[in-house]
């Protein structure tokens, strides 16, 4: 289990837990970052945002909330 910071573009990680507070578990959540959702690192956040693709969907995650985010590499 690392945090999603750790995790180099182009890998696809499963989302295992959230840290962090309710509010920002159900921001996640919201998102469609939910424990078990499969997504895809498109770009790493080094300089800005990390990119992440969820489904069909495309997300930008500040590296203070990835860093809350805790995946296993599939």
């Amino acid at each position: 289990m690392i945090p999603l910071t750790a995790v180099s573009s182009g890998k696809i990680v499963k989302i295992v837990s959230l840290m962090g507070g309710r509010g920002i578990h159900r921001h996640l959540i919201g998102m469609g970052l939910d424990i078990g959702s499969e997504i895809e690192v498109i770009h790493q956040g080094e300089p800005g945002p990390f990119i992440v693709r969820v489904k069909e969907t495309r997300l930008a995650i500040g590296a203070g909330m990835a860093q809350k985010i805790m995946v296993d590499i599939k």
